[in-house]
């Protein structure tokens, strides 16, 4: 009989797909060994155990073994694994490339009839021939002989790139998955510019096709799967490879200015190749603590410790490989903690990078020729920088260091270097900052980063920003030669760096740092406490949040409670919707995170440029104007019914606001106000819910009709990023316009005193603003002045906001913000508050 072992990412996925396959022998006893994750949880592939479970199958077969694997590294891990077996038992070994768990299922029957190796192999590789005869396109179906490449139609498609920033790191990483799942061959190539075809499962190689907003991809495949892979792709790239607007760009830096009692702008001069660029906000002082490259040193390391054995030499590099992939989970989970899950999806590219066919077999060429794994390694990340660096948008210019990184965190772990390097004190001064590097910064102890290069949209200055370290970039290679224990000084807000600064302006420096400071802290020490203006009227600080870390930092910060729950959460990436207990069971766990705190449940936001990937929607030339928010969830009511039954659950037991998204009609209020009314009766539960209910004010009409929804809710919440963009048709993620889209500019405005004047001035609901306006400590006073009440913002931004709110003399911010309403531009506005707070 022949023996089956069973490679894969997942240990879980694999036992699943062995409990499967036994189901269907009956009771027959096929020899199924399984080679699974790097432990019960951890996905990766080991070379090692696919070599101990091919010598158990074969010790328990004797008909030779057929090894089945799921996807890309799985395939890499068998190849080496074949290697290290002793020339008998290699020669009873097949690597078959049939999809894993209908293979396994066909292998082990075939099996357990005494078939051979070569007919197990056979019948699993065309174990998808039921699908393809029941859902398959007769004209276009593949024939059923020959590999999966031969004798088959070529099937082509294209699409145009809708991501604004193109087909950059985290779209690029979700094609590449997603092109490994099918049996299929599948390349790319960029239309518009006249790019050459490359393959699609490789990241690094899609990073070269330059692919920027508006140009057109051409996608061919050719295998079993080929019509399968082809439509999944293009539905993919129409939808824009399911990006969010909060991934779908770099995070724009936080809303500055400098204090009114400022000295003058210090000297920025020194002598660089290029003026420093404002990275990000605040201002840093303290001696220079240079970072010095050290890719060199770790590949000179590394290849000292070379094997002259192509086997031994794969074996170190795949150890490597997976070294570098728990250290890069690490540096996640705490990315995710410490500055959210948004700016932490950075490192899923990295981690897909390590199973990049294409990096990993550059280096496996190489080594089979007798290249040391390190060397082979740096060769092949080498290749995939220079074609990434070689591009003319700077934003895909800058996912080249992407690259390098993780080649780097290879080659330290080749080197044996440590995991974790302790975060420098002072101001760090580097030619750049990979992710990682940047992620693991200790705040409390890096006073501010200096580099030499780097670019606004690159993935360490996000990190920085979201950790508040200030920063400025692209300040010139002269910057390296600043001596270590140089005083400096970063002025992350102008754009100023000042090296070895005489002693009156570092005693200028040190009193407006310290005053900064003292703010800050000042802040901190009262976020617990209410807020209220000079005059005693209260304003309530609350907290955006995506999640219960999101809602245990908000807490932290003294957030008053949760102003906006983004519930989609809980609807994103995955295959299926949550049902009612999983809801509500998130919603208890967030509102326990705020120890009882009012927290506003906003119901499914997505559709459009959110889409679902188990809600199929038609592709929308304009999907900011589309199927989303309130629309789509009377759309699919079964969605809506079973979110507001667990919110009415929850209701009962703690206070929340509901607030349904995207309401531009009466109708869209009353339908979904019918729809919680039937909610509350299923809910069946006695004494009334205590529930609140409102809308987002984010389209312009809904704004000017405020006086229409004010009788049939209890608050109005002003989503400032939306109803900018729609107020000025200047679309929040195109760079090309985002000048004009500034939520100060007077056209704007106008739309917010129209919900307030039609709230009643206090008599009628509640007003708040959850945009980023509301955390522009500038703006707090026009708000304020407008009729704002209430001011949602990012947890971190809590206690400066709360601060704000205590300098308000409301009787002159109601004078501000009828001067604001008559100005001519945001800039004039800007002024304008600038004067005030002077």
């Amino acid at each position: 009989m022949v023996g089956i072992v069973v490679v894969a990412h997942s240990r879980a996925l694999a036992d699943a797909a062995v409990a499967l396959a036994s189901e269907m022998l009956h009771g027959q006893r096929v020899p199924i060994e399984v080679a699974a994750g790097l432990d019960e949880t951890t996905f990766g592939t080991d070379a090692t155990a696919i070599v101990t479970a091919i010598t158990d199958a074969d010790a328990a077969a004797d008909g030779g073994v057929v090894v089945l694997m799921d996807l890309g590294s799985a395939v890499l891990s068998a190849e080496l694994a074949l290697e290290l077996l002793d020339d008998e038992v290699r020669e009873r070994v097949l690597l078959c490339p049939a999809p894993l768990v209908e293979g396994l299922v066909v292998a082990s029957v075939t099996a357990a009839g005494g078939a051979s190796r070569a007919e197990v192999a056979a019948e699993a590789s065309g174990a998808l021939a039921g699908k393809l005869a029941q859902l398959g396109d007769p004209v276009s179906a593949p024939a059923e002989t020959g590999s999966p490449a031969d004798h088959r139609a070529e099937l082509v498609g294209s699409f145009t790139v809708v991501n604004p920033h193109g087909l950059h790191a985290r779209p690029a990483a979700v094609l590449a998955a997603r092109a490994r799942e099918f049996d299929a061959q599948v390349q790319l190539r960029n239309r518009t510019t006249g790019s050459g075809w490359v393959p699609a499962a490789s990241l690094s190689k899609l990073g070269t096709l330059g692919a920027l907003p508006g140009h057109q991809l051409e996608i061919r495949a050719q295998g079993s799967q080929a019509e399968q892979a082809l439509d999944e792709l293009l539905a993919l790239g129409l939808r824009g490879f399911d990006e969010s607007p909060a991934s779908a760009r770099p995070a724009a830096p936080a809303s500055v200015r400098p204090p009114a009692t400022a000295p003058a702008p210090f000297p920025a001069d020194l002598g660089l190749a290029a003026a420093p660029i404002a990275a990000s906000p605040g201002l840093g002082i303290g001696p220079a603590c240079p970072l010095r490259a050290e890719a060199a040193v770790q590949l000179d390391a590394a290849t000292d410790e070379g094997d002259t054995d192509p086997a031994a030499e794969w074996r170190r590099l795949t150890d490597a490989v997976d070294t570098a992939r728990e250290d890069i989970q690490r540096v996640r989970a705490r990315a995710a903690e410490q500055v959210g899950e948004a700016e932490a999806g950075i490192f899923d590219a990295h981690l897909a990078m390590l199973d990049d066919p294409e990096l990993l077999g550059g280096a496996h060429t190489r080594i089979d020729g007798g290249t040391a794994a390190a060397t082979a390694w740096a060769a092949s990340i080498a290749e995939a920088h220079d074609a990434l660096a070689a591009l003319d948008d700077e934003y895909l210019r800058a996912r080249a260091a992407d690259v390098r990184a993780v080649g780097d965190q290879v080659l330290r772990a080749l080197a044996g270097g440590p995991a974790e390097v302790a975060s420098p004190e002072g101001v760090l001064v580097a030619a750049d900052l990979t992710p990682a590097q940047a992620a693991e910064l200790d705040a409390a102890r890096v006073d501010a980063v200096v580099l030499a290069y780097g670019s606004l949209t690159a993935h360490a200055t996000i990190l920085l920003r979201a950790l508040g370290i200030p920063a400025v970039v692209a300040a010139g290679p002269a910057v390296l030669a600043i001596p270590d224990g140089t005083l400096v000084a970063v002025d992350g807000i102008r754009g100023e760096v000042l090296v070895d600064p005489d002693t009156e302006v570092q005693r200028a420096l040190r009193e407006r740092a310290e005053a900064l400071a003292d703010q800050d802290r000042e802040a901190r020490a009262l976020t617990n406490q209410p807020a209220a203006t000079l005059n005693g009227v209260p304003v309530s600080v609350a907290a955006n949040i995506g999640s219960v870390a999101d809602a245990l930092a908000a807490a932290e910060r003294g957030a008053d409670l949760a102003g906006l729950v983004r519930t989609e959460f809980l609807f994103l990436d995955r295959d299926s919707a949550p049902d009612v207990a999983e809801q509500e069971r998130s919603y208890r766990e967030i509102a326990a995170a705020l120890h009882g705190r009012r927290i506003t449940l906003r119901t499914l936001d997505v559709g459009g440029d959110k889409p679902l990937s188990y809600l199929p929607a038609p592709a929308e030339a304009n999907p900011f104007l589309g199927l989303r928010g309130i629309r789509l969830a009377l759309a699919r009511p079964e969605l809506l019914a079973e979110q507001l039954l667990a919110i009415v659950r929850v209701a009962h037991d703690t206070p929340v606001d509901l607030m349904f998204p995207m309401v531009s009609t009466l109708d869209e209020l009353l339908s979904a106000r019918r729809m919680l009314t039937e909610a509350i009766e299923a809910a069946d539960a006695g004494d009334p819910p205590e529930l609140r209910v409102g809308i987002m004010v984010e389209v312009p009409a809904t704004a000017l009709k405020a006086a229409v929804f004010a009788p049939h809710v209890d608050f109005f919440s002003i989503g400032t990023n939306d109803l900018t963009q729609y107020t000025l048709a200047a679309e929040r993620g195109n760079d090309n316009v985002a000048a004009l889209g500034d939520p100060l500019d007077p056209g704007v405005l106008r739309l917010i005193d129209a919900v307030c004047r039609a709230a009643g001035g206090g008599a009628g609901p509640l007003v708040a603003v959850c945009g980023e306006l509301a955390a522009d400590e500038l703006a707090v006073p026009l708000l304020l002045g407008l009729g704002v009440r209430e001011l949602s913002v990012n947890p971190r931004a809590v206690p400066g906001v709360k601060q704000a709110v205590r300098a308000v003399d409301l009787p002159k911010a109601v004078e501000l913000a009828a001067r604001a309403l008559q100005a001519e531009s945001a800039t004039a506005v800007r002024a304008l508050l600038t004067q005030f707070t002077g």
